[in-house]
């Protein structure tokens, strides 16, 4: 018998007109749906009458659950793949039951389509010959940090997601760390309240501060670090230091192997400075 294949489809962000004629068609054949979110789904197979049947299959999808759709596949059901939103496997598990239906042998076909990370990009008036996309920033305040410090003597354009509860903190430390570089700050793309914003990322932080209830997902494309500048620009390192022992609720000595290792100095140099403060 032969295998079936898994098809990576990509589906609206928003605007449920964004769907390709080759995903309606690729979803109405396959034989079975692994959905994100199958009543979130729904609404996007109702409106093409799509009827194929769904399963879910998201971030907590045990082994067990992944293991059943691989051997789907191996008696010869063709499994077609979305998310919520976007392109499946970026940013989501997607990419493990990808891997393992390689492992197996299975082919894995794509029909492409929206994805927010290019949308974003493209709007963004940044540079877009090369850029970095790091996915969402950590949602503790001290590894946030490290990984701005990571971040910041990268020269592409970087491309970042974030929460609506952690916006405000994110942008107030991507200033404090990266300096007020030009951002867009995109939310609702194709959606009914749309919103790109464009500017530095201190206009940022002034426009949404101000805003009573802050929605939507977020995607931060920010402009890389400039090659003629030092990128060891001015790091308080004491203070990070403290900053990461506070919140991290870590030893002196685990805070400045952190903060050496985010900052990219020697860890001696960095426990030199953690004795001034």
């Amino acid at each position: 018998m032969a295998k079936g294949k898994l098809y990576i489809v990509a589906t609206p962000i928003g605007n449920l007109e964004d769907m390709t004629l080759r995903a309606i068609r690729t979803l109405k054949s396959a034989g079975l749906i692994a959905a994100e979110d199958t009543r979130h789904s729904l609404k996007l197979l109702k409106r093409y009458g799509i009827t194929t049947p769904m399963t879910s299959y998201h971030d907590f999808t045990s082994e067990g659950k992944r293991n059943q759709l691989i051997r789907k596949m191996l008696r010869g059901t063709d499994l077609a793949l979305i998310s919520d939103a976007g392109t499946p496997g970026i940013s989501d598990p997607g990419y493990r039951l990808i891997r393992e239906a390689l492992e197996q042998g299975i082919e894995v076909c794509t029909a492409p389509g929206p994805s927010v990370l290019a949308a974003a990009l493209s709007v963004s008036g940044l540079p877009t010959d090369s850029f970095f996309f790091k996915g969402y920033l950590p949602n503790r305040a001290g590894p946030r940090r490290a990984c701005l410090h990571e971040l910041k003597s990268r020269t592409e354009t970087l491309i970042l997601f974030e929460t609506p509860h952690r916006i405000l903190s994110a942008l107030r430390e991507m200033l404090d760390i990266l300096g007020d570089r030009r951002i867009a700050v995109v939310r609702e793309l194709t959606k009914l309240h749309e919103e790109i914003f464009r500017g530095g990322i201190e206009q940022a932080l002034d426009h949404f501060r101000t805003q009573e209830r802050i929605r939507g997902e977020f995607t931060l494309v920010v402009e890389g670090f400039a090659s003629g500048e030092d990128p060891k620009i001015e790091i308080d390192l004491a203070s990070e230091i403290r900053k990461v022992i506070r919140e991290q609720k870590v030893s002196r000595k685990e805070a400045v192997r952190i903060v050496a290792e985010a900052c990219g100095l020697p860890k001696k140099e960095v426990y030199r400075e953690s004795l001034k403060g």
